[in-house]
């Protein structure tokens, strides 16, 4: 990481990156190894939706407990024995 960060402080190096089979910093231009923009942009806007989804959820059940907690509780039933009806 350190050899990787040097070449990204030197302007040609704006290209290089980790080379995964040898685990050293290559160039990625002359590789061929280039990661187009549509791949960026879909992972942070499959990142935004998985999170909003949570979010929403997190609100669902938070909700769902209040709304527990503010209604007026009745007086409970006995249950039924085993063989008894109503």
């Amino acid at each position: 990481m350190a050899d990787l960060r040097a070449k990204h402080e030197k302007p040609e190096g704006i290209w290089y990156g980790v080379d995964i089979e040898t685990g050293s910093s290559r160039d990625m231009l002359k590789a061929n190894v280039i990661e187009p923009l549509r791949v960026k942009k879909q992972a942070i806007r499959s990142a935004s939706e998985a999170a909003e989804m949570i979010l929403r959820i997190d609100d669902l059940i938070s909700a769902k407990g209040i709304k527990e907690e503010k209604m007026p509780k009745g007086p409970e039933k006995e249950k039924p024995k085993f063989g008894e009806e109503d």
